[in-house]
């Protein structure tokens, strides 16, 4: 018999070698070259000592532009909003005093100036507990919120009572505080100055709330002593921002003595503006 030629055979061992290789085009033994190849020391820019200058320099200016921003950030939160929670120090001996203030300031016979205290360096003034002149912001959110309860006593005693009214009457107060603060921050401006913290004009614009619900109660315990509580109320309010802003433009302020007459005519326009908000939010149910 014959033998079968060698020659597919050797046609197969060449087909097998050449799938291989394309299978694997890196043969046993050869040293494949790495798939991303780092770069040495001398490839890097900022290696060595001109890299640590480098990252020392910008973590200096970047504390550097981090510290100024926040110092820049807080003394304008200071400057104009203050600390809240100086707001709220109060206890009951500071609330009954500073009504007797606000509703009755013919009679308050002591000064109208703050007291300071140097804290850290320099002069701060001391919370609304230890300073009956210190604006607080307790009083004007109670008195607010006792004007509300007081309005919807009045819309039920008239028959008027509904979820809208009320809420008519919350709406009414809250522009109503929010104009008296734009007046009186109007006012202090166009008298050469507007540093007065935010948060010192919410005191003292939200303390109409107590004298107009003084002259509710009156209203609900007899009806015509609603026309004498009111203009009584709005007077006494007058009066109270009368001398609170002009301790505050001739000692809280750096204001100019040359537009003293001025500034009186403005103290005097301030109290006469109280008569018709006084009214106006006063008017329940109409």
């Amino acid at each position: 018999s014959a033998r079968p030629s060698a020659v597919p055979r050797s046609s197969s061992f060449q087909q097998k070698t050449m799938y291989d290789n394309y299978r694997n085009p890196h043969p046993p033994g050869m040293q494949m070259p790495p798939p991303n190849p780092q770069p040495g020391p001398y490839d890097n820019p900022l290696y060595g000592a001109s890299s640590g200058l480098i990252k020392t320099g910008l973590g200096v200016y970047g504390e550097k532009f981090l510290g100024s921003s926040s110092e820049f950030m807080q003394s304008n939160i200071s400057r104009y909003f203050s600390n809240p929670q100086y707001y709220f120090h109060v206890n009951d001996q500071y609330v009954r005093n500073k009504l007797k203030v606000i509703l009755f300031p013919f009679l308050h016979r002591g000064h109208w100036t703050r007291i300071s205290e140097p804290v850290g360096g320099r002069l701060s003034y001391k919370p609304p507990m230890y300073d009956i002149n210190a604006p607080d912001l307790y009083i004007p959110f109670m008195a607010f919120g006792t004007f509300i309860i007081l309005a919807g006593f009045t819309l039920g005693f008239m028959g008027k009572f509904t979820p809208e009214a009320i809420n008519l009457q919350f709406t009414r107060g809250l522009i109503g505080w929010g104009l008296q603060i734009v007046f009186l921050k109007g006012l202090l401006y166009s008298m050469g100055g507007g540093e007065v913290p935010l948060l010192d004009l919410v005191a003292y614009s939200g303390y109409l709330f107590a004298g107009l619900s003084l002259a509710i109660v009156a209203r609900l315990l007899w009806a015509y002593s609603y026309y004498v509580m009111m203009p009584w109320m709005s007077l006494c309010m007058g009066i109270f921002l009368v001398r609170t802003m002009k301790r505050v433009i001739f000692t809280e302020m750096r204001g100019s003595e040359r537009h003293s007459t001025r500034q009186h005519y403005f103290l005097l326009f301030m109290a006469i503006v109280q008569f018709p908000l006084f009214f106006w939010l006063g008017s329940i149910g109409a």
